[in-house]
């Protein structure tokens, strides 16, 4: 076994899936209401596909952390064998998902009994009201459902990622952290990053790490934790602990200098940053009979070619063609 080395150092042990580029949410800050243009079923890559590359990146290139992304995962067909199947793999890697939390109740026992370790729920909100606008779905007592059982099933730390938005729900900052310290669950706000798929962010309308730190500390008082490591949380104590609450600042404090992740789309194509314009094709190659090595070389190639960050902040950056859902988050 190798590492998965950059050259900057960077060694990658978090690989990211994405399983499918469908949703059966239409969230404001991802995609438009009317949808996407889904990914030909032949263009995905199969079950068996899936756990090949699975299998060399934690056996060849030293992935100890996979998580399931979408799109939303759930939809993915055969899910739970899915996950069965990769919780099998030896040396087994710490397997979790990222959900929007619609499906998860149903399937959370299934998913906990073959082997997932944890759950991150998308919430954006506790109001039915605003869920609508925000998702254009009337879904968020499923999402809440999928929280409880991911608690009942022992899927912890239950983690809960946050996207505020400027006027729309930021006024709930206070609400979301005080119904995820009720619960044991982590929150972890975001700021919101250009990957929507009708480019229209806007970083007037992105709430900043500043301002929720500014909104939580007039209730509460947060200790930094520090030690974050390559973690895109900044983790603080509530209060003097053991609550903590995380701030991903993705766009004005990014972590790229310690960035350890790996992408692989749904249709099968290595990214190597969330922002990546370019991706390397593992498909063909997984189609065309390549052996193990050949496609833990196309690995290490993507990876060397890997950017110092994802410059958002600089003045040629330009958003990637693809939005989020089909990139995997």
């Amino acid at each position: 076994m190798s590492a998965l080395v950059d050259s900057f150092g960077r060694v990658h042990t978090d690989l990211r899936v994405s399983l499918t580029d469908r949703c059966n949410l239409r969230c404001t800050y991802c995609m438009p209401a009317e949808g996407l243009e889904w990914l030909p079923a032949p263009e995905l890559l199969t079950d068996d596909e899936l756990v090949r590359v699975v299998d060399v990146a934690v056996r060849l290139l030293g992935i100890r952390d996979v998580r399931l992304t979408g799109g939303e995962p759930l939809l993915r067909r055969g899910v739970v064998d899915l996950v069965g199947r990769l919780a099998a793999l030896k040396p087994r890697p710490s397997l979790s998902m990222t959900t929007n939390g619609i499906g998860l109740a149903r399937v959370v026992g299934d998913l906990a009994a073959v082997g997932l370790d944890r759950v991150n729920v998308s919430l954006d909100t506790l109001q039915g009201s605003t869920f609508v606008t925000l998702a254009r779905r009337d879904r968020l007592d499923d999402v809440l459902a999928g929280l409880d059982g991911a608690r009942a099933y022992g899927l912890v730390p239950v983690k809960v990622n946050t996207v505020l938005m400027r006027g729309i729900n930021d006024h709930e900052a206070l609400d979301l952290l005080h119904y995820c310290l009720e619960r044991d669950l982590s929150l972890r706000f975001i700021e919101q990053m250009p990957l929507d798929a009708q480019h229209g962010w806007d970083r007037s309308v992105m709430v900043s790490a500043d301002e929720i730190m500014a909104m939580l500390t007039t209730e509460h008082e947060l200790t930094p934790l520090g030690g974050r490591g390559s973690s895109p949380a900044e983790e603080f104590l509530v209060d003097g602990g053991p609550a903590t609450v995380g701030i991903i600042a993705s766009v004005t404090r990014p972590f790229c200098g310690s960035c350890d992740r790996v992408r692989l789309t749904a249709d099968g194509q290595i990214r190597n940053c969330l922002f990546a314009r370019e991706e390397s094709d593992l498909r063909s190659a997984l189609r065309g009979g390549a052996d193990d090595e050949e496609i833990a070389r196309r690995i290490r190639v993507s990876i060397a070619g890997k950017r110092a960050g994802h410059g958002i902040d600089d003045p040629t950056f330009l958003q990637p063609d693809r939005p989020m859902s089909a990139i995997g988050g």
